[in-house]
């Protein structure tokens, strides 16, 4: 068994009435009334200081995930994160675990591909990489509805462990996340 520590990166600072004055915590909020630059720099800081301690702390993964504009976690871009702290953790026996960018509706495939095959070199071959085919809001057939529902898809292996000739691939249908480095 793999313990990892996940992390959404909330808005930590919502006011006390926040509740009464907005409908809803996700995709609606107005930002522009929330969050400042400043203290969401600090978010940002505090998330990579939480994770880094996880891994000094001897969990076994830490991960990142996409979420976009909402109150209980804004980290649009998990590679970024996954980024700083592959580098962070050199020399670390912890895994890098990317828990999913959107596919197809926000990233193009390729260019995730290519992203994590960076992340796996720079973490020493430490990705656990997945990816989603959709949100619950972008999907509109009954179809990719029940792909969201049954856990979405995740990653086999990571671009660096994938065999010569073959490609790394995500599978639809797929629960959990897969290719834990060894």
């Amino acid at each position: 068994m793999k313990i990892s520590a996940f992390h959404l990166m909330p808005h930590r600072e919502l006011p006390a009435d926040f509740e009464r004055r907005y409908e809803s915590v996700w995709v609606t909020p107005p930002w522009w009334e929330l969050a400042d630059a400043r203290r969401v720099g600090q978010y940002y800081n505090w998330t990579l200081d939480e994770l880094l301690h996880a891994a000094r702390s001897g969990f076994d993964g830490i991960c990142t995930n996409e979420h976009h504009q909402n109150a209980y976690g804004f980290m649009p871009s998990p590679n970024l994160m996954g980024s700083a702290l592959a580098k962070l953790t050199q020399g670390m026996n912890v895994a890098i675990v990317q828990m999913g960018s959107t596919l197809p509706t926000s990233n193009p495939p390729i260019r995730v591909a290519e992203e994590y095959g960076m992340l796996d070199c720079i973490s020493g071959g430490r990705l656990v990489a997945g990816c989603r085919w959709a949100a619950r809001w972008t999907s509109t057939s009954a179809t990719a509805s029940r792909r969201w529902s049954s856990a979405s898809a995740t990653g086999r292996r990571s671009p660096s462990r994938s065999r010569p000739g073959r490609p790394a691939r995500c599978s639809p249908g797929t629960a959990g996340t897969t290719s834990w480095p060894t």
